[in-house]
C-alpha cells in the first residue's frame, strides 16, 4: 500500500503555499524561507524541517529539470515524514529546495498528463546553460545564473551528508546516479520498483560505462578518473552534484518514470547491438533534419524578441550530430536488450522534445507550418509510446518510490557515517 493518495503535480506556488501551511502547523520544528530569486525573479523557498542544523543534515532539490515535475510532490512528501517521525529527525535536519528552476517550471505546464501527447503539448525543457545543477558545467562562475548561485550558498550553508536530486522520465524505469557508492542502496530501491511496478532501468543509458554496486545504482566516475561511455554536453563532474564533495557529502539522483516500459528492464544479451545503434543513430538524424528543416523555413517569420523556446530548441537539436557521431562508431560490442532499449527511448524524446517545442512557437505566433507539425508531433506520441507499451505510473506511486530511495540512501549513508 502505497503512503500518498494519488495526486497531480503540483505548481511552484502551489508548493510553496502548502509548505507555509506546514510551517505555521509546525512553528519549533519547521521554517520557510526565501534563499533566493531566479531570473525572473521568482522566489527559490527552502524549507528546514528539524530542530537544528548539523554533520548529518539532508538536503532535497525538486524541480532541477523544468519538464520532471515529480519531485515537488516528492519533496512535500518527505517533509511531512519527517515532521511526523521523530527518528527521522534525530540523526538530522532534512532541507528542501521546492523548486529549484521556477522560471522553467512557469513555462512547461504539466499537472496532470494522461496521454505523452498531453505532457508534450506544453513542453519546455531549458538549454544547459539555464538550467541549475548543470549550469558550471557550461559556463564561468562570473556567469552562473542566480538560480544556480542560489543552490550552491545552500549547500555551502547547510554541508549536507546527503544531497537528493530529485529527477523524473518521461517514459521508461527508475534508476539512480550517485557521486559516490552508498554500500546497501540496491536492496531498499529494487523491492521499492518491484512492489510498485516500476521497471528498474539495468543499464541506463545516462550512465552506460559506470561502475554499478547493483541493479539500477550507478556510481559517476571520479573526477579525472578516466572516460566513461556517456556523451553528456555537460561534465558532471562539475555540476553542483559534486559541489558537495567539498563537504564530505553525497549525492543521490533519483529518477522516476511518469510512463514505465518493460523494455527498459530485460537483462538478456541484445544479438546485434551495434547494428542497433547505427540504426537508431540514422533514424534519430533523419527525424531530427525534419524538425531542423520546419524551423529553418519559419524562422524568418517569427518574432525577433528572445524566447527560451526557440532556445531550448537549438540547443537540443545542437547535441543530435556529436551523439549520433558517438551512437555510430562508439557502441558497444556486448550490450542487453535494456541498455538498446534505454538508448531507443532517448532517441525517441530528443526530436519529439525539439518539434514539440517548436510547435508552441508556431502556434503562438500564427504560423502556417503549426498544423503539419502538429501532425508530426501527434504521430510520434502515439508510436513512441505503442513501441514502448508505455504505462502510466500514478503521481502517488512516482513520489512513493522517490521517497523510499531518499530515505534509503539516507539512512545507510547516517548509519555509516
Amino acid at each position: 500500500m502505497t503512503l500518498f493518495r494519488d495526486m497531480r503535480y503540483p505548481t511552484a506556488r502551489e508548493l510553496a503555499v502548502t509548505a507555509r501551511v506546514l510551517a505555521d502547523e509546525h512553528p519549533e520544528l519547521a521554517r520557510l524561507r526565501q534563499v533566493g530569486s531566479s531570473r525572473a525573479g521568482r522566489p527559490l523557498w527552502l524549507l528546514s524541517t528539524g530542530e537544528r542544523t548539523g554533520p548529518r543534515d539532508a538536503l532535497v532539490v525538486a524541480g532541477a529539470h523544468a519538464n520532471e515535475p515529480v519531485g515537488g510532490a516528492t519533496a512535500l512528501a518527505l517533509a511531512r515524514r519527517v515532521l511526523r517521525e521523530p527518528a527521522l529527525r534525530a540523526a538530522g535536519s532534512w532541507h528542501f529546495l521546492l523548486c529549484a528552476d521556477p522560471d522553467g517550471a512557469a513555462l512547461h505546464r504539466t499537472p496532470r498528463p494522461f496521454t505523452l501527447l498531453d505532457y508534450h503539448r506544453n513542453f519546455f525543457r531549458p538549454p544547459g546553460p539555464e538550467q541549475p545543477e548543470w549550469a558550471p558545467s557550461l559556463l564561468p562562475p562570473d556567469r552562473l545564473p542566480p538560480e544556480t548561485r542560489a543552490l550552491l550558498d545552500v549547500i555551502d550553508e547547510i554541508r549536507p551528508l546527503l544531497q537528493v536530486s530529485l529527477h523524473g522520465t518521461d517514459l521508461g524505469g527508475s534508476w539512480v546516479q550517485l557521486t559516490r557508492d552508498i554500500p546497501g542502496l540496491a536492496e531498499p530501491f529494487g523491492k521499492s520498483a518491484a512492489e510498485l511496478r516500476i521497471p528498474v532501468e539495468t543499464s541506463a543509458s545516462d550512465a552506460a560505462g559506470w561502475p554499478s554496486p547493483g541493479p539500477g545504482i550507478f556510481v559517476m566516475p571520479d573526477p579525472g578518473g578516466g572516460d566513461s561511455e556517456v556523451f553528456h554536453p555537460e561534465d558532471t563532474r562539475l555540476s553542483t552534484w559534486y559541489h558537495v564533495h567539498r563537504h564530505a557529502g553525497t549525492t543521490a539522483i533519483v529518477e522516476v518514470p511518469m510512463w514505465a516500459s518493460d523494455l527498459v528492464d530485460d537483462p538478456a544479451p541484445h544479438p546485434d547491438p551495434r547494428g542497433a545503434m547505427r540504426v537508431l543513430a540514422a533514424r534519430l538524424t533523419a527525424d531530427a533534419r525534419r524538425v531542423a528543416e520546419v524551423l529553418a523555413a519559419a524562422r524568418p517569420g517569427l518574432p525577433r524578441e528572445d524566447s527560451a523556446l526557440l532556445r531550448a530548441v537549438d540547443w537540443t537539436l545542437a547535441l543530435i550530430p556529436t551523439l549520433t557521431e558517438q551512437w555510430r562508431h562508439g557502441a558497444p560490442s556486448e550490450a542487453t536488450a535494456a541498455y538498446v532499449g534505454s538508448v531507443d527511448a532517448f532517441a525517441w524524446r530528443l526530436a519529439l522534445r525539439a518539434a514539440a517545442m517548436l510547435l508552441r512557437v508556431l502556434r503562438a505566433a500564427g504560423h502556417p507550418a503549426a498544423p503539419g507539425l502538429d501532425r508530426l508531433v501527434t504521430g510520434w506520441c502515439t508510436e513512441f509510446g505503442a513501441r514502448f507499451e508505455a504505462r502510466w505510473v500514478p503521481v502517488a506511486t512516482q513520489v512513493e518510490h522517490q521517497a523510499r530511495t531518499a530515505l534509503a540512501a539516507y539512512g545507510r549513508l547516517a548509519a555509516s557515517d
